[in-house]
């Protein structure tokens, strides 16, 4: 990024999680902005998710080819107005591809079918989770834009320590997968002060795109049993 004074190396922050800093340049960055505007102005638009516990997810999402719904997934916006997900379009999916070759050498067989776009504003965070309401053991890759962020990387096992904490800066790249595919992660803080290049995002906005490969079909669907153990409702916000 133009406004690094000192260089920040790509680096394997644990096996398996690559973070490549300014893998998107600013078109890109500029065009993906741009998209998720349009994709949170269709339908309902983004909304903060409910919790089975009642409480409120602090950052907005809208969903493209699978709606998520804590803590399972579904073609239609059930917690909406049930209209049909937004399709994730072909060339996201390709861009998902090339990230994962980025990161492990070989992408070509990664082809996401769903994408969460989610908007960090104000005090928005994440708290500590792992991605478990896939059926398939593909990488996450996750896409920065706008407002930096600290994004938290724990373990497999639990929730609490040892972590590291990553500094994701407009246009950054990190992919999960292989033996950390569930490990926890998290956003304790965005960081409005580090300066973000003119890509369209308000002063202090975070957007993040979040690409998966769900491992369902359209003909079995992808509800999740209301009795799996899920990953710290309490801890999101």
């Amino acid at each position: 990024m133009v406004f690094d004074l000192v260089p920040r190396p790509r680096r394997e922050v644990a096996p398996g999680v690559v973070h490549v800093p300014g893998w998107l340049d600013e078109d890109r960055q500029r065009d993906l902005v741009e998209a998720a505007r349009g994709w949170a102005a269709e339908g309902p638009g983004a909304r903060r998710a409910r919790l089975p516990s009642g409480h409120e997810m602090s950052v907005a999402t809208v969903c493209l080819g699978w709606h998520w719904i804590p803590y399972r997934y579904s073609a239609t916006r059930d917690d909406q107005d049930g209209s049909p997900v937004t399709p994730l379009p072909e060339w996201l999916a390709e861009l998902g591809g090339a990230a994962v070759t980025e990161a492990y050498g070989d992408g070509a067989a990664y082809r996401p079918d769903v994408a969460l776009v989610n908007f960090y504003r104000g005090d928005a965070r994440l708290g500590m989770h792992a991605d478990r309401d896939e059926r398939a053991p593909d990488p996450v890759v996750s896409l920065s834009l706008g407002a930096a962020c600290v994004f938290r990387v724990g373990n497999t096992e639990h929730r609490g320590r040892p972590w590291t904490d990553v500094v994701l800066e407009s246009g950054d790249l990190i992919v999960f997968g292989r033996e950390n595919r569930l490990v926890h992660h998290g956003v304790p803080r965005v960081l409005p002060d580090v300066p973000a290049p003119p890509i369209g995002t308000a002063p202090g906005e975070r957007i993040n795109l979040t690409l998966r490969v769900s491992g369902f079909s359209r003909r079995t669907g992808a509800r999740r049993s209301p009795g799996r153990s899920a990953s710290g409702p309490a801890h999101w916000a």
